[in-house]
């Protein structure tokens, strides 16, 4: 069975860091992208930023300087360094995996990070 299991979520106070853990199992990671999602309250989903294999990196502009994706294929597990946070980051933050070839497509169930001011 896949399973892609966020950890490393809290409370912060503004300019703090965190770095966020995807630990996936069921699946050869090397095979997929990885994503990290957020969805903050009253708004949409929004990509935050995603890791090829074996490391190329993009991310979205809100995060692009603070945050830092990165992979260890051989823990099965993704990461996500996050530094300078401020409240506009306060989001349940979500892992998915997106196979290079064939449909799969996974998500993990989600770690809350909050930021207080």
């Amino acid at each position: 069975q896949v399973q892609l299991l966020e950890s490393g979520g809290g409370l912060v106070q503004a300019g703090g860091s965190l770095r966020l853990s995807c630990a996936a199992s069921g699946i050869r990671l090397s095979m997929y992208e990885m994503f990290w999602y957020r969805q903050a309250p009253g708004k949409e989903r929004e990509f935050v930023a995603k890791i090829s294999n074996p490391g190329a990196t993009r991310y979205a502009d809100a995060v692009k300087g603070r945050f830092t994706m990165s992979r260890d294929n051989g823990k099965s597990s993704v990461y996500l360094q996050m530094n300078s946070l401020s409240p506009e980051d306060t989001a349940v933050y979500y892992c998915q995996a997106t196979a290079r070839m064939g449909p799969g497509n996974y998500w993990g169930q989600g770690t809350q990070v909050t930021v207080s001011e």
